[in-house]
């Protein structure tokens, strides 16, 4: 039963694989241009297991202890997580202790898969499910490790390599504005965001912004739904 499940995840995890690798590799490399050993970045992306965040607490690591901002820039960062787990709640009834490394192990690509391919019927959904959140945990967290491996003996200059983070949202962005998806949506947030960026400056825009946005969505919402009743 666990050999099937596991056979059944494998291809559905190969394209995953090849974005995780290069992400975590160039992670690695950052955390290892910034004095890190290859400890932090392989504790790190094993137990945050946050891509998008990893990077950002490279900094928060740099910078003066603030555990409030932290904390709610880790919570804006990923607060989409909130509604992926809401929607994943009848997928993860009847997986018995499974369940716990479901939840804990969900990310933006176990939960396309888990959430859009069905199992072959012979295969249980519940393992199936969990050989995808572990494959494709175990691919960030090898890329992240051996990218602080690399950094020990392929020594140049890493200065901008952070960046790798905003040119992967840069072209998901992108992606979607080609496809027509939620354009108002996109522009709301780059309208909030420049106007923070002004007001707060480049160090204290991010939380700001997010707040912004969230308010706007709900207003945005609450008009829809009231329009929708008259």
């Amino acid at each position: 039963m666990k050999r099937k499940a596991f056979q059944a995840a494998l291809p559905h995890t190969i394209p995953i694989a090849v974005g995780f690798l290069f992400l975590g590799i160039s992670y690695g490399f950052l955390m290892r241009s910034k004095g890190f050993s290859v400890f932090y970045p392989m504790l790190m992306s094993f137990f945050i297991f946050a891509g998008s965040m990893e990077f950002v607490t490279v900094n928060l690591l740099l910078s003066a202890f603030q555990p409030v901002y932290a904390f709610f820039l880790a919570l804006m960062v990923n607060a989409r997580h909130l509604f992926y787990g809401i929607s994943m709640l009848d997928k993860y009834k009847n997986v018995g202790w499974k369940k716990f490394y479901l939840i804990y192990g969900m990310c933006d690509e176990s939960f396309t898969v888990n959430c859009s391919v069905e199992p072959p019927p012979d295969v249980d959904r519940g393992w199936f499910m969990f050989f995808v959140t572990l494959l494709n945990q175990a691919y960030w967290v090898g890329g992240a490790t051996l990218g602080a491996l690399l950094g020990y003996v392929i020594q140049f200059d890493a200065k901008g390599i952070e960046f790798v983070m905003t040119a992967l949202f840069v072209v998901m962005f992108l992606n979607q504005w080609e496809e027509g998806k939620g354009r108002r949506s996109a522009l709301t947030g780059l309208g909030c965001s420049f106007l923070c960026l002004l007001v707060f400056g480049s160090g204290r825009f991010i939380l700001p912004a997010m707040a912004l946005i969230i308010l706007c969505f709900t207003l945005r919402r609450k008009k829809e739904e009231d329009e929708a009743v008259k």
